[in-house]
């Protein structure tokens, strides 16, 4: 009979081979004659898996010969020989090994000639296998077999590390096979294995329905490519870990390789970001064997495109921090963006073990980054989900780091894990979960099972009293840390105190700033936003030192703050953004720096002084002129007529730094009576009891309840406590400020009450050629003093000066008492001794030198009789 060819496909057991020819159809032969140990799911008998072995290392995979000698009509099994490519021929081999023996009843029903003389050779190679202890002849062969693994975490922290041989008995996936792991020489474990690192498309499978589920694109080529390279292989495994269904992960050696990557290669499997850990650094291999297949469009990728690149890296520096994973960055021309940190997720405020650690999250990332200058590349975008809109992705590096990485390494961060097929992750994936891995291990940051103590800070300007409580603390200390919180201003900050658990309002000392506007829609004075925009740029969330020099009026602590070791209020009038108020600045003790800065600016044309004339120094200069002591006027002998601007007055509001509020009678406040008349008929009406449609904001021009009288006037919103529900509001028609309870606020939205309709009728006023005493017990007499001769009283003004700012002052006249402007109540101040005139004089000040003169006989009078503020002396000697 001719000899037939194929190829050995796998080796069932010492004495059966599966074998296929060039179509791929397959049949099973079994060697004629004789009978192998058998391999057995309940146990292996005794050198049955030694014999499989020895045939399996003959002929598997080989193109072989063989002819069919008999076969079994009911099992129709078929029975023959085998000519191996080197020549031997099987049985004979595994015979003459001793890794078979020749079935007892064999040949008693030959009678062929041939068949029975191969018989007798067999027998005879049996006999000589048999005399020498060779193969099943031997002593021993056991070995332990099991299919079930007990443990198996235990088993993988037993040989984690080590390279165990196996044989591949069946391929199931792509990525899923059917072991044979030999963990000693008479210990093996046949189990299914999941190769680590990767995920291959499902193959052809049935439903526990019954029904056929069709294999996923590229299924069936991954389960054919591993067959053939590993099927009844002998190859190396690396066991690494465990699935939930506690299935074994491990790494499958080819002796090429891992196969794993070679499936990569070949774009028949993804990199599977769950064993990322597992794997550690050759996870990179992986993803790079991806990204190649990727590009070569190969398999699964074919006909996918590839993502489009990124914003290359750019140089950008960071402005603020908005939590653990959000951060604003600004270009060098000032453009800002918001990038969210690729990847990863701050400590989530709705899980009750996180949310402790969101503050020192935002914490540790600001003192990182903020001000930095930073290398980021856009990874990608965030979809809108959860009520966040849409965001891009970044990899922000800072010395050479992702900051990312740096932020799960501490535990401030988590790790998301992305969809398969969402490739908008950071670069640096598979680190940042090794990372997350090693922080959890190590009980790191939000990790840890202990939460750190809530930081709450005390916000000591929400009141004057609790602002000088806490400014004695302070100013018995000298650059105080600090961190700016926020800017309102180009000059007004809340800051944190951290060593004091304070939060204050900081207001810099020696300056001032334009007002940007406060609404949207409201105009600025000028330069009054560029100053907020650079004192945002250089402070916000900057860590800086402060020294607190005093309060103001509404618990705003006033003083220095360093930027940098620089003090920041040089810095804006450097920049002509900041004006020197002269008073403030001698207080603060930096008026030489600060005058300095001033006249840098001014010839640099900076910022406010952009059109400055020189001419104007010569002005500025006079008006610091000292007071002449010498009975002149300081006018080189040459008397200049005072201004006379006679206007009707009332006297409003006198606060409690003896500034005035005054109506100036006339059209306006005929406008104002009208306009009160229809606003308290208007807030009788029940129909109109409306209260805000939300919480008040400063700046709001609203309708308020006045407590003495429980009438309702226009009010601006100065200060907001929302803890307590209550506002500070300035009377815009009369001037007086007080707190009131949001239940006592109205919108003011109708046009006929508008600020547009009628303009704010209190006007700010000071009193003329008058310098207030210093001491709070002198300025609480002279307060009263002024409202005792001014309240309720229609007057005569005479505007001496109008400031830059709209500040008028004055000096007033009670008609009923005398029309003379020598005899005002300015005289009456200076008479009892409870103000002073100035020691430095403006120029429009010494043009009043016979008033000027008046003045000082009654202030000498004063103090010759010991009044007022004279009563312990001279306060000019010094």
């Amino acid at each position: 009979m001719a000899l037939l060819q194929a190829r050995v496909k796998s080796v069932l057991s010492g004495d059966t081979l599966i074998i296929t020819n060039q179509k791929g159809a397959e049949r099973t032969l079994s060697l004629a004659y004789i009978s192998a140990p058998r391999l057995k799911r309940e146990g292996d008998e005794p050198f049955a898996f030694q014999s499989r072995e020895f045939i399996r290392e003959q002929c598997l995979g080989k193109v072989i010969q063989f002819q069919v000698l008999y076969a079994i009509p009911t099992t129709k099994r078929e029975y023959g020989r085998v000519k191996l490519p080197t020549g031997v021929e099987l049985p004979d081999l595994i015979v003459q090994e001793g890794w078979a023996k020749v079935r007892e009843d064999a040949g008693k029903k030959e009678d062929d000639e041939n068949a029975l003389a191969y018989l007798d050779k067999l027998r005879t190679l049996e006999g000589e296998a048999k005399s020498e202890g060779k193969g099943v002849w031997g002593k021993g062969g056991h070995i332990e077999t099991s299919s079930e693994v007990a443990d198996p975490n235990a088993l993988v922290e037993q040989y984690k590390g080590k390279k165990i041989d196996a044989v591949i008995e069946r391929v199931l996936t792509g990525d899923r096979l059917i072991a044979r792991v030999m963990l000693t020489p008479t210990k093996h474990v046949q189990t299914m294995l999941v190769m680590a690192g990767i995920r291959t498309p499902a193959t052809k499978r049935t439903s526990p329905e019954g029904k056929d589920i069709p294999a996923e694109p590229y299924g069936t080529e991954a389960h054919t490519f591993v067959e053939e390279r590993l099927h009844q292989r002998k190859c190396a495994v690396e066991l690494l870990g465990v699935t939930p269904q506690n299935q074994l992960i491990a790494n499958v050696l080819h002796p090429k390789g891992n196969i794993a990557k070679f499936l990569l290669e070949a774009g028949l499997a993804r990199s599977n970001d769950q064993h990322v850990t597992l794997l550690g650094n050759e996870m990179s291999q992986f993803r790079q064997a991806e990204n190649a297949a990727k590009t070569a469009r190969r398999g699964i990728f074919t006909g996918v495109s590839s993502k489009a690149a990124g914003v290359q890296e750019a140089d950008f520096t960071v402005s603020r921090v908005l939590n653990a994973e959000t951060v604003f960055i600004r270009t060098r021309s000032g453009e800002e963006r918001k990038v969210t940190l690729s990847s990863i997720r701050q400590p989530k405020p709705s899980d009750p073990k996180q949310a402790p650690f969101g503050a020192d999250a935002k914490e540790f990332l600001r003192k990182r980054l903020i001000g930095k200058h930073v290398k980021v590349s856009i990874d990608g975008k965030r979809p809108a989900s959860e009520g966040f809109e849409e965001r891009e992705v970044a990899t922000v590096i800072i010395n050479g780091k992702n900051i990312a990485l740096t932020m799960v390494e501490a535990g401030y961060a988590s790790v998301i894990r992305h969809r398969r097929d969402d490739d908008d992750r950071s670069p640096d994936y598979d680190a940042l979960l090794l990372a997350e891995e090693t922080a959890q291990k190590e009980e790191k940051g939000m990790w840890s099972p202990k939460a750190p103590a809530a930081k709450k800070y005390q916000d000591y300007s929400e009141s004057l009293q609790k602002a000088k409580m806490e400014a004695s603390v302070l100013q018995r200390q000298k650059k105080v840390p600090a961190v700016v919180d926020f800017v309102r201003a180009g000059s007004r900050f809340v800051v944190l105190v951290p060593r004091e658990n304070a939060k204050l309002t900081f207001v810099l000392s020696g300056i001032r700033t334009p007002k940007p506007a406060r609404q949207p829609g409201d105009a600025s004075e000028p330069f009054g936003q560029e100053a907020l925009d650079f004192a945002s740029r250089r402070c916000m969330q900057r860590d800086v030192e402060i020294d607190v020099e005093n309060t103001d009026k509404v618990g705003g602590f006033i003083g220095t703050m360093y930027v940098g070791r620089e003090n920041f209020a040089k810095t804006l009038v450097e920049e002509g953004l900041a004006s020197v108020h002269a008073y403030s600045a001698e207080q603060s003790g930096h008026a030489n720096e600060l005058v300095a800065a001033e006249k840098k600016a001014k010839e640099g044309r900076k910022g406010m002084w952009h059109d400055w004339d020189p001419s104007q120094e010569q002005e500025e200069q006079a008006e610091e002129a000292p007071l002449p002591t010498n009975g002149t006027n300081g006018t080189n002998g040459e008397s200049t007529e005072r201004r006379k601007d006679y206007r009707d007055v009332m006297v409003t509001h006198v606060d409690e730094a003896g500034k005035l509020k005054i109506q100036q009678i006339g059209s306006g406040t005929t406008g104002l009576t009208e306009l009160m008349n229809a606003f308290k008929s208007f807030h009788l009406n029940k129909a109109n009891d409306t209260p805000l449609p939300g919480p008040p904001k400063v700046g709001d021009v609203v309708a308020a309840k006045f407590t003495l009288d429980n009438e309702w006037y226009r009010a601006k919103v100065r200060r907001v406590d929302r803890d307590a529900k209550k506002v500070d509001v300035t009377y815009l028609d009369y001037g007086n400020s007080e707190t009131v309870p949001w239940s006592r606020l109205r919108p003011l939205t109708q046009p006929q009450f508008s600020t547009q309709k009628l303009k704010p009728q209190a006007t700010d006023a000071v009193l003329s050629f008058l310098q207030l005493p210093t001491s709070q017990q002198y300025l609480r007499d002279t307060v009263d003093f002024v409202m005792e001769q001014t309240e309720g009283r229609e007057l005569v003004a005479n505007v001496d000066y109008v400031a830059p700012e709209g500040t008028l002052y004055l000096t007033l006249l009670d008609p009923k008492v005398s029309s003379k402007i020598d005899e005002s109540i300015n005289a009456e101040v200076v008479r009892e001794g409870l103000a002073m005139i100035p020691t430095k004089l403006k120029a429009w000040e010494r043009q009043s030198a016979d008033t000027l003169t008046q003045l000082r006989a009654l202030q000498d009078q004063a103090k010759e009789a010991r009044r007022g503020m004279w009563e312990y002396g001279d306060l000019t000697e010094d």
